[in-house]
C-alpha cells in the first residue's frame, strides 16, 4: 500500500467516520462502484438512470473494465466519473459519499469495513461476506461508525414476494415446519488451465487482497473464482444464497441453527474446480429445519403440485375404493411452478413454492390452490433494493432497509457452516458465538490466514 494512499485513506477514515450527512429531498447522492465485472455493471446501469443518484467514481483492478464503464457511463449520463484503480483512493475522496460494492466474496468484508471506517454508507452484493469472522467484524464497524449497509438480497424488494412472505408468516400454511431451498443452476465444467502472466492492465496483487499469492490463472479470475477456495464460497454461496435468505425469511428469519450438515461432492467433471457441484445441507431449530440443495449438473425441478384428491377419510369410516387418478390438474391462475431455482416451504395447513416466476400456495390435502402471487411485468428488483438503500441512507434509520447487514450476515452464514460441514465431513454442533463443540478443525475455518495489508 503506498504512503500516499494510505495517509490520505486513515486521515480521511479518522474525520469522516464521525460525519453524517443529511440530504435534502432533491439532492443526489455522490456513488463511487467499486468492482465493475458483471454485477458491478448491472450496478453502474441502474445507478447511472436514477434521477436522485451521481455515479462520481468508478473502481476496478482491471484497467479494461474501468474503460468499458466509463463508455456506458457516458452512454447513460452524457458525463464520466472520477477513476481509481484502488478503492481506498475513493474512499479518501470527501465527495463520495456512498459506494456500491460488487467485488469477488473474498473482497467484500474488508471493502465494506474500509469504506464504512472511512465514513461512507454501503450497498455490497451477497454474500454479506467471505466467512463467518468477517460478517461479525462488519457488524461491530457498522454499528461504531453508525453506517447504512444494505445486503444485495434484491428478493426483499420484490413486491410479489413480500406479499407472499407476509402470507406464511401470517399462517398461510399453518406453522411452517420445513422450509427447502433449490439452486439447480446448470453449470458447465470450468476445465483446465495453466497458470500465466497476467494480462496487462490488471493488478493481480489487489485482485487476490486478503487470499494468498498465487500466480495468476485465466480460471481464478473472472466469474470462475467462484470455484475456489480462496475466493469464493461455490454454489451455495453464490446464487444459493438468494433461496437460503427466503428459507429464512418464510421463517421469521431465525438466527442460528442448533446443527449444522453438508455432503455432496464435485461430481462428473475432472477439472480445476474445487468447490462441490452437488451439496445438500440441512440446519436444525429443534421443531423445525432447512434443507437446501446445490446441484450444478443435469437434473429436473420439483414442486409440481399432485393431482387434485380428497382427504383422508374421517376416524372409523370406510374409505371409498381408490378412483382412477385424474388426468389434469386443478384449475389455477398460472401454470404450476416447476421450481429449479427457489423454495418450498411446508406447514401443518399446506405448502407453497416460490420462484422468480411466482408464488402458489395449496391448502392442506386437497392441494387447493390458496394462492397465486405473480412478478409484476418490467419490474427491477435490484433497482427497488438500492432505492431501499438509498431511502435509508437519506432518514438514517437502518431499521428501515429491507435486508440490512445484521440480517443478511446470518443468510450468509448458512452457506458458511454448510461449507465447512462439507470441508471436515461431518455434522457440526452449535455453540454460542458461533463456535463448534470439541471441533478445533472446524473453528479454524471460521475465519482464514489474512495476507498483509489485507487483513479484517
Amino acid at each position: 500500500m503506498a504512503n500516499k494512499t494510505s495517509r490520505r485513506f486513515f486521515l480521511g477514515a479518522a474525520t469522516a467516520a464521525a460525519a453524517v450527512r443529511v440530504w435534502g429531498a432533491n439532492d443526489k447522492i455522490n456513488v463511487a462502484i467499486v468492482g465493475l465485472g458483471g454485477r458491478g455493471s448491472s450496478h453502474l446501469n441502474i445507478y447511472s438512470k436514477m434521477a436522485d443518484v451521481r455515479v462520481l467514481g468508478l473502481c476496478d483492478v482491471d484497467q479494461a473494465a474501468l474503460e468499458r464503464a466509463q463508455a456506458t457511463l457516458l452512454k447513460n449520463t452524457g458525463a464520466k466519473a472520477k477513476e481509481f484503480a484502488d478503492m481506498r483512493e475513493a474512499y479518501a475522496d470527501p465527495d463520495i459519499e456512498a459506494v456500491s460494492i460488487a467485488t469477488p466474496n473474498h473482497w467484500h468484508a474488508l471493502a465494506a469495513i474500509w469504506a464504512m471506517q472511512a465514513g461512507k454508507d454501503v450497498y455490497g452484493e451477497k454474500p454479506a461476506c467471505y466467512n463467518i469472522y468477517e460478517g461479525q467484524r462488519m457488524i461491530q464497524v457498522a454499528r461504531e461508525t453508525k453506517r447504512m449497509m444494505q445486503v444485495g438480497s434484491q428478493h426483499r424488494s420484490t413486491p410479489f414476494k413480500m406479499r407472499a412472505m407476509q402470507a406464511l408468516q401470517g399462517g398461510l400454511i399453518g406453522d411452517i415446519y420445513l422450509a427447502k431451498g433449490l439452486c439447480f443452476k446448470r453449470r458447465a465444467s470450468i476445465g483446465h488451465a495453466p497458470d500465466g502472466p497476467t494480462p496487462p492492465g490488471v493488478n493481480w496483487d489487489m485482485f487476490l487482497g486478503p487470499a494468498p499469492l498465487r500466480p495468476f490463472n485465466p480460471l481464478r479470475f473472472k466469474y470462475n473464482w467462484h470455484w475456489f477456495w480462496d475466493t469464493g464460497n461455490g454454489d451455495i454461496g453464490n446464487q444459493g444464497v438468494h433461496e437460503i435468505g427466503l428459507c429464512r425469511w418464510g421463517m421469521g428469519d431465525p438466527e442460528w441453527p442448533q446443527t449444522a450438515f453438508a455432503q455432496g461432492g464435485k461430481y462428473a467433471y475432472v477439472d480445476d474446480q474445487e468447490t462441490p457441484n452437488t451439496l445438500l445441507a440441512s440446519y436444525s431449530y429443534g421443531n423445525r429445519e432447512i434443507v437446501f440443495e446445490v446441484r450444478g449438473l443435469l437434473t429436473g425441478g420439483e414442486g409440481i403440485p399432485a393431482p387434485h384428491r380428497p382427504g383422508p377419510p374421517a376416524a372409523g369410516a370406510v374409505a371409498p375404493p381408490p378412483s382412477p387418478a385424474p388426468t389434469t390438474t386443478i384449475p389455477r391462475a398460472g401454470a404450476p411452478l416447476n421450481i429449479m431455482i427457489g423454495n418450498l416451504f411446508y406447514g401443518t395447513g399446506g405448502w407453497a413454492a416460490m420462484s422468480d416466476a411466482g408464488f402458489q400456495a395449496f391448502k392442506g390435502e386437497s392441494d387447493e390452490l390458496s394462492m397465486d402471487e405473480r412478478p409484476e411485468k418490467g419490474s427491477d428488483t435490484t433497482a427497488l433494493h438500492m432505492q431501499n438503500f438509498l431511502a435509508a441512507c437519506r432518514s438514517r434509520n437502518a431499521k428501515e432497509l429491507h435486508d440490512g447487514l445484521d440480517n443478511a450476515y446470518l443468510s450468509a452464514s448458512l452457506c458458511h457452516l454448510a461449507n465447512i460441514s462439507y470441508r471436515v465431513g461431518r455434522k457440526l454442533t452449535l455453540e454460542s458465538g458461533p463456535t463448534f463443540a470439541n471441533d478445533a478443525e472446524a473453528n479454524a475455518l471460521l475465519t482464514r490466514n489474512y495476507r498483509k495489508p489485507y487483513v479484517v
